[in-house]
């Protein structure tokens, strides 16, 4: 009988981007003693356990490793030990036995939990003749949503690659705008409106909205004559109505004589293969919307803010300088992003970068993101997107995505796709045809090939970014549970249900192996280069015998050629520090520099799993020293908890170069990077007792640590500072001269509440058959789970929707009391009794097929830290 592995994976929206770009080895290398022998910083360390020193304020024994197992660490040793429903009997279960066991749904910005409706091959929209109102209200909420005033046109003029764009009628776009103006409401959440209430006037609101759907380009009127034309490209506008743009210069190309035409041509030439399209070629936009006078300038500042986060950069916001000083205080402007602007050189050819960020299509063509649902089976999200760009033959920079989903369970999530003249066609052709190795019809009747499907298609004027969703919503199954009584299992979900669970970061957050994530983190805080760079290539006992192999060339031969050879591109961080190595001629003493070379993501990754580690820990002080049921003086809340929702400064650390500028007067400028929210620090309160009756525990808060946070009164800021001092950190300062490792800090509620909960138990014999169903499955017409009435076990299957950042087994562990590391849910798999039945029932022979298709790609993207 194979043993099942558990490998859990529940990342956040700041897990490993491991395929994202390598930055370059800093030239001026941190001189650290020489390391001839790479086995002699791990031989140093020796006496020194690999937890932080801090660990001896958490009451419990170090974990010992023996010579032949893992170093094995259990909840307690990253702070994890209290419960909120203390006296509830233990409820055993095994969590993730099978893949359906876990299914997990996005649920996105409006609420709606993300499910594949269809897995038929999508059309683009074909050309009519004339627009008809009843068309759009057939569409889902996810229709095609179009670019600029003609958006709604061009789902009437479909344009393959090659085809010329044909001029659509300017009668035609001010009836289906008119018309379809109170339909189209998808661009435009409710919460927009919810969140510019607190700063602008209804009216303004409106205008707003108009000026954000009409899109970046001013609508044309036609006045059956020359006007309707965009001016010429060189020149000011003869209009003297016209307000005029102050034009950014930029420099000059290097040599315009190089090529009349094409990529060479400059500022408003046509563009050919990449003219850069200047805003020489535009029509002028005067669209401005005024906000009323606003005497406080943290009001003004919170406005340009807001504006920038809510609109991506899209909208501009500048004070008005126009109108005379008074005491009713400054107006803010609001218009229309200016990125390059212009339709002169985003008219020819592929490539050209007028437009938003050279984002902007061409009119006439479709906008240029395509969105699509992808299911993926065992499989963490920036693995399955790594495939896709494989198979797209994209760089895994053009896909995004809202949050990061757990690898071990079937996840479903919206994907976004720079499509680069790629049709929705074409992106379901290459992934679920598998360029050609499946016919259509394959397609459509059989499981996706490496437990990967793509689904539902619209063409987007934007991408998904990091943040963009309100939760998840799981199907969870425990399989071989026990349970001294039904009513046990109804009090433990109850309490979850009415008083939710201690929001605890979980196990995956540390990693998996003998070399846990939080102790690289200190020792990168720490700047203790060596030290870092010796862990990450320290040999993890039971990991992927080809990184043993790769490692053992390097720690015990020496062998750099070799040990890159072995070593598997999947293993990121290693692969960096030994490509680094081999550039410096197997110098290792720059340690500093060649971490750097390690994507950025995967270093803040290790600092964040520190900083999550003090949090539980001091979450853990906190609950046993005054519970989980009121707050008490001394606890910190948000001042302003209706915009605190907003900020979600709890998702995880903000950048330090993300923190917004205090400046008022900086407009949103619209140059932010892709997946980047302004960091707005929140207002915090420290309660006294006068304050108490005014919060509940839901309100408390608690800092992760950072140069920008407030710690809480008494006792509790007191074990902040001894965590911190104990391992050799300064409270007070976190600010490194190497800027990505400079801590900012945020906050963090200490309870969770789930938004929806709902159980059932259900009985089984077979541990192989599955109990709940992934959307393909059912799409495809596979049988329906069967509950066996008679079934010699008890399974509970629980529906729980939680907000992000919050961890699903965290809520699982409330209700179990059962540790839900992974080495400890492999022990009860491999010694649950109804491992004896495997294979007593001929329907699991579906997701064995699965298991035995994905089986090898699988292994090679287990996670290796």
């Amino acid at each position: 009988m194979s043993s099942v592995v558990i490998h859990e994976r529940e990342q956040d929206d700041l897990d490993v981007e491991r395929y994202s770009k390598r930055s370059r080895l800093e030239e001026t290398a941190s001189a650290e003693g020489s390391n001839d022998k790479p086995t002699e910083a791990i031989e140093a360390a020796g006496d020194q356990h690999i937890l932080p020193p801090s660990h001896a304020l958490l009451g419990i024994p170090l974990p010992v490793a023996s010579e032949d197992a893992a170093m094995n660490f259990l909840e307690t040793d990253v702070g994890i030990s209290e419960y909120i429903g203390r006296g509830v009997p233990k409820i055993e279960g095994i969590i993730k036995q099978r893949f359906t066991d876990f299914l997990v749904y996005e649920m996105d910005q409006d609420s709606n939990v993300i499910h594949i409706k269809s897995l038929d091959k999508p059309a683009s929209p074909k050309k009519e003749p004339a627009p008809k109102p009843e068309v759009q209200s057939k569409t889902d909420g996810e229709d095609v949503v179009m670019q600029d005033a003609a958006e709604t046109a061009v789902r009437e003029a479909e344009l393959t690659e090659g085809e010329k764009a044909e001029p659509v009628p300017e009668e035609a776009v001010a009836s289906k705008n008119a018309k379809g103006k109170a339909k189209d409401d998808e661009p435009w959440p409710e919460h927009f409106t919810t969140t510019l209430s607190s700063f602008l006037s209804e009216n303004a609101i409106s205008d707003v909205k108009k000026m954000y759907l009409e899109g970046p380009e001013p609508p044309r009127i036609s006045d059956s004559g020359w006007g309707g034309r965009p001016p010429r490209p060189e020149g000011a506008s003869e209009d003297p109505n016209v307000i005029q743009e102050p034009v950014q210069m930029e420099p000059e190309p290097e040599k315009v004589e190089k090529s009349k035409r094409g990529r060479d041509r400059g500022r408003g030439g046509r563009g050919g293969r990449g003219g850069r399209g200047g805003r020489g070629g535009g029509r002028e936009d005067t669209r401005r919307v005024l906000s009323d006078p606003i005497t406080s300038k943290e009001t003004r500042t919170a406005l340009h803010q807001v504006v920038r986060e809510l609109f991506a950069g899209k909208l501009d916001t500048e004070t008005d300088s126009t109108a005379p000083t008074s005491d009713e205080g400054s107006r803010i402007v609001i218009k229309w992003g200016r990125r390059g602007g212009g339709r002169g050189g985003a008219r020819g050819g592929r490539g050209g970068r007028g437009g938003a960020g050279g984002e902007r299509t061409p009119r006439g063509t479709y906008p240029p993101y395509i969105h699509f649902t992808l299911q993926k089976t065992n499989r963490d999200t920036q693995d399955a997107l790594g495939h896709l760009s494989r198979t797209l033959h994209v760089s895994v920079k053009d896909l995004s995505v809202a949050g990061t989903k757990d690898k071990r369970g079937v996840t479903v999530q919206r994907v976004s796709l720079k499509r680069n003249g790629k049709t929705v066609e074409d992106v379901w052709r290459l992934v679920n045809c598998q360029n050609g190795r499946r016919t259509p019809q394959e397609a459509v009747t059989q499981r996706g090939e490496r437990g990967i499907r793509i689904a539902d298609f619209n063409y987007r004027k934007a991408s998904l970014e990091l943040g963009m969703l309100k939760g998840n919503a799981f199907v969870i199954t425990l399989r071989s549970v026990k349970v001294d009584s039904v009513e046990t299992l109804h009090t433990a979900l109850n309490i979850v249900k009415t008083k939710g669970f201690i929001n605890y970061y979980g196990m995956q957050r540390f990693g998996t192996a003998s070399v846990p994530t939080h102790s690289i983190g200190l020792a990168l805080l720490k700047s203790e280069w060596q030290k870092a760079v010796s862990m990450i290539l320290q040999k993890r006992h039971g990991e992927h015998p080809d990184v043993g192999l790769a490692r053992d060339a390097w720690l015990v031969d020496g062998d750099l050629d070799k040990a890159l050879e072995l070593m598997p591109r999947r293993v990121v961080a290693e692969r960096c520090l030994l490509e680094s190595f081999k550039k410096q001629g197997g110098d290792t003493r720059n340690a500093m520099g060649a971490l750097s070379t390690i994507p950025r993501n995967l270093r803040l990754m290790y600092i964040h799993a520190y900083q999550s580690y003090v949090w539980n820990a001091i979450v853990s002080e906190r609950i046993r020293t005054y519970g989980a049921e009121k707050p008490v003086a001394g606890d910190l809340v948000f001042e302003a908890p209706e915009v605190e929702e907003k900020m979600a400064v709890d998702d995880d650390e903000p950048p330090a170069e993300d923190k917004a500028d205090e400046a008022e007067e900086e407009p949103s400028s619209g140059y932010r990077k892709k997946s980047r929210k302004p960091y707005i620090a929140p207002r915090i309160k420290t309660l006294t007792e006068e304050d108490l009756p005014k919060y509940t525990i839901f309100d408390v808060i608690m800092p992760l640590p950072g140069t920008d946070v407030a710690y809480p009164g008494g006792a509790l800021g007191e074990k902040y500072r001894e965590y911190l001092q104990m391992d050799g950190l300064d409270p007070d300062n976190f600010v490194r001269k190497q800027r990505d490792y400079t801590l900012n800090g945020s906050y963090r509620a200490i309870l969770h509440l789930p938004k929806e909960l709902s159980w059932s138990v259900l009985r089984y014999t077979d541990p192989d058959v599955a109990l709940a169903q992934a959307d393909e499955d059912k799409l495809l017409g596979f049988d329906a789970p069967v509950v066996v009435e008679d079934g010699k076990f008890m399974a509970l299957q629980i529906n729980i929707t939680l907000g992000t950042a919050s961890y699903a087994t965290m809520a699982l562990r409330e209700i179990t009391k059962t540790e839900t590391s992974s080495h400890f849910q492999t022990g009860l798999t491999n010694a649950a009794e109804d491992q004896k039945y495997r294979g007593a029932d001929s329907g699991a022979a579906v997701e064995e097929e699965v298991n035995e298709e994905i089986t090898e790609e699988i292994e090679a993207a287990v996670e290796e830290e």
